[in-house]
């Protein structure tokens, strides 16, 4: 899952930063408002962090920005203002959500995912199975023929991506752009390398192939029929 989080101060920005890679969040970062509206509406994200009072474009008036652009990214904001009246400004300009400063990380993790789950507008399972594997979105636990199996933050991350895009094939790019920021040089091999350690835990040992590579193109998982 990518995040774009817009932040003008530095120490917030690398502790939610910090928190959101750790959770397997791939995060991009900028501190004006300007920057952020540029970003946003060039990029998919699959939901926006953004405090209120930044430099060169406030964040309310970077959300109506982009709900007149018809972007429809889920948005969090974040603001020092606690009224009642400022929550509700905040969510009449297009945002999904409002959360005073100073906050719990935990509250603020809680309410992205909770976003991203309802972001297509249906209901969402808090599990994702495809054969005999499974993943649980809240505890993270990823279960394969009745054996737990430990992943890395980046790991699972990964994994999540596949199984959500169960059957369809996606390719380096689509990975790096929602399981990695861009603050790595693609030439190194990180995704085959990470696809390489996640085959070792999920489909060795085990009856059936589930995660295929198609040559020249990406990457499927899906059971074999």
């Amino acid at each position: 899952m990518r995040v774009l989080l817009i932040e003008d101060d530095l120490k917030t920005a690398a502790f939610i930063s910090k928190g959101l890679k750790e959770a397997g969040f791939a995060v991009d970062h900028v501190t004006d408002g300007e920057s952020g509206l540029q970003m946003a509406s060039a990029e998919p994200y699959d939901a926006a962090i953004v405090d209120v009072m930044l430099p060169k474009m406030d964040g309310l008036a970077l959300i109506e920005s982009l709900r007149r652009q018809e972007i429809k990214t889920p948005v969090i904001i974040l603001s020092a203002k606690r009224s009642v009246n400022d929550r509700v400004k905040g969510l009449q300009t297009g945002s999904d959500d409002y959360l005073t400063k100073p906050f719990a990380f935990s509250e603020l993790l809680a309410r992205v995912q909770g976003l991203i789950r309802r972001s297509s507008g249906v209901s969402e399972p808090t599990s994702l199975t495809v054969a005999d594997l499974s993943i649980d979105l809240l505890t993270r636990e990823v279960v394969r023929e009745g054996e737990k199996i430990e992943l890395q933050p980046r790991e699972f991350a990964l994994l999540e991506y596949l199984m959500r895009n169960q059957g369809k094939v996606v390719s380096k790019t689509m990975i790096m752009e929602h399981v990695w920021n861009y603050n790595f040089d693609p030439q190194k091999n990180v995704v085959e390398a990470r696809i390489c350690r996640l085959r070792d835990k999920v489909d060795k040992g085990f009856g059936a192939k589930l995660i295929h590579t198609i040559r020249g193109v990406g990457y499927v998982l899906k059971q074999d029929s």
